[in-house]
């Protein structure tokens, strides 16, 4: 049975969630200026500045606590659990957790649900595979145990395709995202919420391709609506950090290919632009950015949600 959402979904019953749980990619952006003190600055001007406008916001507790001790009151808090990035020198994209952490001290944080990412190869073999189908059940058991949401988000690549976002990929895309949805919808893992990529990259789509058409725009619609019956289990987008006007698109087309989706979880596709801002002029900057771009961002993905997402019964 799915547990109570209530804390991180609007009044109309949408996540509409902000990320910025972002550790190793955060640090690339912000370059030379990364170093815990400017993360957590960066973290908190976010929060302190969309919050107002987020069902929740999703934060790491390595540099998110700050800025989770500001969000609005009526912003849920979802905390990751997972260790940043993988290990690139042994096969298999495996996950691994934060040391210092349980679900227990993560829900003592204040955490109304916790997240954890899996990269997923479903064509990658039994030998990797069943140690991330057992690190999920593992996960999702103590999420039980501690009667807190378990929210799973899922990145999937092919373990002999290097460039997740080659051509040669977006042929294999569909079957990646659809397969490991079903799969992580079964029972024993315990998933309350699943956070998932768009079942095709958009930018391969006819009338939305920049070069080379992958999908016919008949064949992306099927995908989408295959993806929705692929679960019984809310589901979520996330965004990729592809640029706002392609998310929103992208969420409107989803809606019309009968995709059932419940609303996002969109981080840079927000907020990516005060990272410039950041680096070029400082924080007086940053904030600005945020109260003017960043504001309208994420006030018409709102509008996009409250008009295309399925609410959460």
């Amino acid at each position: 049975m799915v547990k109570d959402l209530s804390k991180l979904t609007n009044d109309s019953g949408h996540i509409a969630a902000l990320a910025i749980d972002q550790r190793g990619a955060l640090k690339r952006m912000l370059g030379e200026h990364a170093n815990e003190e400017t993360i957590e600055s960066f973290k908190v001007q976010v929060s302190e500045t969309l919050t107002k406008y987020a069902s929740s916001i999703l934060l790491d507790p390595e540099y998110g606590i700050p800025a989770s001790k500001v969000r609005n009151d009526n912003c849920g808090l979802i905390l990751a659990y997972e260790k940043t990035g993988y290990d690139k020198t042994r096969p298999g994209r495996l996950p691994d957790l934060l040391n210092s952490f349980s679900v227990r001290s993560l829900k003592e944080l204040g955490a109304d649900a916790i997240k954890l990412l899996v990269y997923f190869d479903v064509d990658e073999g039994e030998t990797i595979n069943h140690q991330k189908e057992a690190f999920v059940e593992r996960v999702g058991s103590e999420c039980l145990a501690e009667d807190i949401p378990f929210f799973l988000e899922i990145v999937s690549y092919d373990a002999n395709i290097e460039d997740g976002t080659s051509k040669e990929y977006a042929k294999l895309k569909p079957h990646k995202v659809n397969e490991a949805m079903k799969l992580f919808s079964e029972e024993r893992f315990k998933v309350d919420v699943l956070k998932v990529e768009v079942p095709v990259n958009m930018k391969y789509v006819e009338s939305f391709a920049e070069d080379d058409v992958v999908y016919t725009i008949e064949e992306a619609r099927n995908l989408f609506k295959e993806q929705a019956e692929s679960t019984h289990l809310p589901f979520i987008f996330l965004s990729a950090g592809v640029s706002a006007k392609l998310f929103q698109d992208t969420l409107k087309f989803a809606k019309e290919s009968g995709s059932t989706f419940n609303g996002v979880l969109c981080g840079r596709s927000t907020w990516a632009g005060a990272t410039t801002a950041y680096i070029e002029n400082g924080e007086v900057s940053c904030r600005t950015w945020l109260e003017q771009d960043g504001t309208k961002h994420i006030n018409e993905l709102n509008k996009v949600i409250e008009t295309y997402a399925t609410p959460i019964s």
